[in-house]
């Protein structure tokens, strides 16, 4: 069984699955949301397969 990497919370150091913090966007982007806080950063840029 594999193991889903976790993401922590830059405001309240929160750790929650990938699943349930970012959100894909159509632009290759992702959005950070923290299901603790709420802090949200939209339009992380992310590297597309290089």
């Amino acid at each position: 069984m594999r193991k889903e990497p976790t993401v922590i919370c830059p405001v309240c150091q929160d750790q929650q699955p990938m699943t349930r913090t970012l959100t894909a966007q159509s632009n290759q982007n992702v959005i950070f949301t923290c299901a603790r806080c709420h802090e949200t950063i939209r339009n992380i840029e992310t590297n597309k397969g290089e």
